[in-house]
């Protein structure tokens, strides 16, 4: 993922999490809002109740790598996505499938 496709300061976190609409599912909340660019951009939270440092950039990393993989599907949006404690239960592909159908539903 490029840094361009990336949400890093504070203000746009809040002002997205804020101003967008939410999606839910037992694994994920992804809140995203139409910010009117011709690029997605992506913030990735996860909470300190999933695990220590070395868990929770595991699952960032693998998390980027979903959105990398299936960049054709996700639409021109900004996107913040915040992990459940479930998502410790799941493999790589059970991860990719609940977050891309959860994409999907947009």
């Amino acid at each position: 993922m490029k840094k361009i496709n990336i949400v890093k300061s504070n203000e746009d976190f809040n002002n997205i999490i804020k101003n967008g609409k939410i999606l839910k599912n037992k694994y994920y909340i992804i809140y995203y809002t139409n910010q009117s660019r011709d690029i997605y951009r992506i913030g990735i939270s996860i909470p300190k109740k999933i695990g220590k440092a070395v868990i929770r950039n595991k699952i960032k990393r693998q998390i980027r790598s979903i959105l990398y993989n299936n960049k054709e599907k996700i639409k021109k949006l900004d996107y913040i996505i915040i992990t459940r404690n479930l998502i410790l239960s799941l493999n790589y592909k059970e991860k990719e499938k609940e977050l891309v159908d959860l994409l999907n539903n947009l």
